[in-house]
């Protein structure tokens, strides 16, 4: 046998994944050695606790898992899947990720899809506002004989060597997940065809990439119980968190790791691995064997994210940077100090020192491993009352320079500062503060019991303002907060209806302002601007009819119609709530 080094001698060049995160193509990652405590239940065996006339959990669980498969429920098991129930919300920044469970064997997995099933509904039944996951699990049934079976468990050793052993209790458990499965998304899959079934899996953890708004969250996927499957080739920006409860080596290690680290946006700083195996010595391994010519520390520092405490001081020397330009400015570093600032030159200066805070705190929110110490000092350092009034002074502050870029101002020469401005909108939005979730709090806010309002007016203001999500909505979702009383007991769908009520009267309000501006029938102005944002496009003949009982001159048509659009531009661009009507920038300036 002849090797590649036989052939052609010396290696010109090898291109690593150590290059690869050097050069920004993947991400790092964030490793979380885990060790879960014992629960309570772990400190007595079976015989003490039906000695106490207790049913020891190990049973309890035992009934959701198919005949064949039974074995002793693992403590351990229960102790991973409750950390994961804490963890997951932080790892996956508020859901905004989806995950991968990647466990030992077939069993294991068959054993943890129906653990996370109980445990969620225990948890629910004595936390009514406890949201579960969407758990699904997916392993190839026994060949049998079918090759398109065969052909897919070639690169899935674990998965074809389980099949081996009782592969009716194996079909048996794969079909009560599918089941399962059928019953959650509507669909119909059976193992039979069981590659369209792994082929929907695949496309709803893709899914995740859509806005709960557009595709409900219901529909997608949280975490993804696997054995050898997607652990290797399958890609997706949207899956950033890997749970481990399997031994990881070498090349299967680094495969499975980077299925979590592929690039997206400032909202996801890092691939998150958290080990329930404690594998630190496999892990360091493993970079030093696929680091190229790096030493292993030199690649450590490379592959892997720094340690909280580093990050940290990071977060406290970025404050202090900030304190140190609104003090030059002659101004106290707080939110309400920012609306001061003089000149866009200033402006854009606090726009690159906020971002680069909100960076290092968005990679601290996923830190799964920070000490009640560490949540503390962050506390310390940036305050979230403080915190959430600067990322509304940033969205404001950045919503007038971005309307600016551009436009040169040959009075102050800040264009060229302007147009070298990046502005990371999506630092700011939460997935976990939506629409639905406003529209609670505001019904908390005006519920009758005093307990329920965890808000006051200023600080629920305030929430909404420092969300990018709301920048289009902000002004109108403030100004109803204001007509309400906290204490009048509205129901939700009351504020729901209200707020719609509200919007559409001032909406109406603004569009006859600008009929009545420009000499035209509201009625034909209302038309006009329907027809655009229902087909998303500008029509420039609809515009020209809009304007023909003016029977203007072309001349003086023409600079009614750029005055029109003039007043018209913010208003089609507010209500398109982030979608780009085709034809419009024409008139952005």
């Amino acid at each position: 046998m002849r090797t590649t080094e036989d052939l052609f001698q010396k290696c010109l060049h090898a291109y690593t994944i150590t290059h690869a995160i050097e050069d920004g193509n993947v991400l790092r990652f964030h490793v979380d050695y885990f060790k879960p405590e014992a629960s309570p239940d772990a400190l007595h065996t079976n015989a003490e606790m039906k000695a106490e006339g207790r049913k020891p959990s190990s049973e309890c669980l035992q009934d959701a898992i198919p005949d064949g498969l039974r074995r002793t429920a693992s403590i351990p098991k229960k102790a991973v899947i409750e950390a994961i129930l804490a963890k997951h919300d932080t790892s996956t920044a508020g859901r905004r990720f989806n995950a991968v469970l990647a466990t030992a064997s077939i069993n294991d997995a068959v054993e943890y899809h129906a653990m996370f099933k109980t445990l969620q509904a225990d948890r629910q039944a004595v936390d009514s506002d406890f949201k579960s996951l969407n758990v699904v699990c997916v392993f190839s049934p026994p060949a049998e004989g079918d090759p398109d079976v065969k052909q897919i468990q070639e690169d899935l050793p674990q998965e074809q060597a389980d099949n081996e052993v009782d592969p009716e209790g194996k079909k048996s458990a794969l079909k009560a997940i599918l089941t399962d499965y059928n019953t959650r998304y509507g669909t119909n899959h059976r193992i039979g065809e069981f590659d369209l079934y792994y082929q929907d899996v695949q496309k709803r953890i893709k899914d995740q990439q859509w806005p709960n708004a557009d595709y409900p969250p219901a529909q997608k996927i949280d975490i993804t119980i696997v054995v050898d499957m997607l652990l290797t080739g399958f890609d997706s920006k949207y899956l950033n968190t890997l749970y481990v409860d399997k031994n990881l080596r070498h090349h299967g290690l680094i495969q499975a790791f980077s299925r979590t680290n592929r690039v997206l946006n400032g909202t996801k700083p890092y691939g998150n691995i958290l080990d329930f195996r404690q594998q630190q010595d496999a892990v360091d391994a493993a970079i030093a064997l696929f680091s190229g010519e790096k030493s292993g520390d030199q690649a450590r520092e490379i592959w892997l994210v720094d340690k909280a405490p580093v990050v940290i001081q990071k977060l406290e020397a970025a404050v202090e940077k900030l304190h140190g330009f609104m003090k030059s400015q002659g101004l106290e570093c707080t939110p309400s100090s920012v609306p001061n600032l003089k000149g866009d030159e200033a402006r854009a200066a606090f726009i690159n020192h906020f971002k680069e805070v909100q960076r290092l705190k968005t990679q601290l929110d996923q830190y799964t491993d920070l000490t009640p110490e560490n949540a503390s000092e962050i506390d310390k350092i940036l305050p979230e009352e403080n915190h959430r009034g600067f990322r509304g002074a940033y969205l404001e502050t950045a919503q007038r320079l971005k309307a600016q870029q551009g436009k040169v101002d040959d009075r102050t020469g800040s264009g060229e500062s302007l147009e070298q401005l990046d502005f990371e909108f999506v630092l700011f939005a939460s997935t976990v503060i939506d629409y639905d979730y406003i529209m609670g709090l505001i019904a908390k806010f005006s519920a009758k019991s005093p307990g329920k309002s965890k808000m006051t007016r200023e600080q629920l203001i305030g929430l909404i303002g420092s969300d990018a999500k709301f920048m289009n909505e902000r002004e109108e979702i403030t100004e109803y907060i204001g007509t309400l009383k906290a204490g009048e007991g509205l129901s939700e769908s009351f504020i729901r209806d209200g707020y719609l009520r509200f919007k559409e009267k001032k909406s109406a309000a603004e569009l006859a302002n600008i009929a009545r501006k420009h000499g035209l029938a509201t009625g034909a102005l209302q038309r006009f601007v329907d027809g655009i944002l229902d087909r998303m496009i500008f029509d420039g003949e609809a515009l020209s009819d809009l304007m023909a009982p003016l029977d203007l001159g072309w001349k003086a048509r023409t600079q009614a119609e750029l005055a029109l659009m003039s007043d018209l531009y913010l208003l089609l661009t507010k209500r398109a709530a982030g979608r780009e009507i085709s034809g419009l920038r024409a008139y952005e300036s």
